[in-house]
This record gives C-alpha cells, sequence and structure tokens, in this order.
C-alpha cells in the first residue's frame, strides 16, 4: 500500500444464493459442498467479486442466484458496471462435489459445468479451480489480492462452517 500502511479487510460470509464485489479489501468466506462459487478478480484494478451458487440451471419464474446460469452472468455485470473490462477479469471456481461417490444424479459436476460453460462464453479465463470429490470446502476469498485458501473436511456441520449461527455446547 502507498505509504506503508496496510488496509485491514472488512469480514463478510457468504449465503448460498447471494453475490459479493467490493473495490474495497474484502476477506469473504464461504461453504460449498454441491454447490460451486466462482471468484472474479479485475487484475487492472485490482478487486474481486464472488458468487455461490446451488443449482445449474433456473427455472424460467425462478431466476434467482441461487442459480449458475443466473449468478455467474449478474456476477460478471457488477464487475463490468463497476468498470471493470471483460479482457482484464479472471477467474476461479471452488466447489461441486458429491455426497458419496455412488450419487446417480451428479449435481456437483453439473453446477461446474455450468460455471465453465459461461466463463468460456464471455471469454473469461479460469486461472484456478479447486471442483469434485466427496469433501466439502470451506473458502477464504481475499477480493483485493485474489487469494484464495481452500479448507476441506468429509463433513460439513453449521456449528463448524458458519460464523453466524451460534454453536450448541453440552453440558
Amino acid at each position: 500500500m502507498p505509504g506503508g500502511h496496510e488496509v485491514e479487510a472488512y469480514r463478510y460470509h457468504l449465503q448460498p444464493g447471494y453475490i459479493f464485489t467490493s473495490s474495497e479489501p474484502a476477506l469473504v468466506t464461504t461453504v460449498v459442498g454441491t454447490c460451486v462459487t466462482v471468484c472474479l478478480y479485475d487484475r487492472k484494478r485490482k478487486y474481486g467479486g464472488i458468487n455461490h451458487f446451488l443449482f445449474p440451471k433456473a427455472e424460467r419464474q425462478k431466476r434467482t442466484p441461487q442459480y449458475g446460469d443466473v449468478a455467474v452472468p449478474a456476477l460478471i455485470r457488477l464487475m463490468l458496471s463497476q468498470g471493470s473490462r471483460i479482457e482484464d477479469i479472471e477467474a476461479q471456481i471452488f466447489g461441486g462435489g458429491r455426497r458419496d461417490l455412488n450419487e446417480k444424479w451428479d449435481l456437483g459436476s453439473k453446477n461446474v459445468k455450468m460455471a465453465r460453460k459461461i466463463l468460456k462464453k464471455k471469454g473469461i479465463p479460469i486461472m484456478s479451480e479447486d471442483v469434485g470429490g466427496v469433501k466439502g470446502r470451506r473458502v477464504v476469498y481475499h477480493t483485493s489480492t485474489n487469494e484464495a485458501i481452500i479448507m476441506k473436511t468429509g463433513k460439513i456441520r453449521r456449528g463448524d462452517w458458519h460464523p453466524y449461527r451460534p454453536r450448541l455446547i453440552a453440558s
């Protein structure tokens, strides 16, 4: 930072079906299993955004960011409305796991496929991804550095992974 001063990042927990962008430094956490989170970063302007979607494709009457075909284009539009240019944006994709390897309908891979399809169509390169498998992921994303930390777990328990839910302590 100019003058040697560090700016403390704002902290935010991203719920499923939401989108977050910030031109100010922010540390965003989210937890994904079969869901997918896409992080976009503007290399020139040094800021990013993140979404978290649950399903690949919305039905006509359910056009919300819970769906990848809504959440990914909406995040791109938000970045562009804040002054980014498409050629300066790069992506990271996380999540898209399975509950178990014997699952017949693989929702996670369909979510990943949707994210890749939209990013490719828009000409946004995917620079990093950690997708698939049977582990849940806690994602910690820094919007001004484009750094992501992925922590994997075999079981997602709300009390362990969600910062706003009080933990019940047995006495």
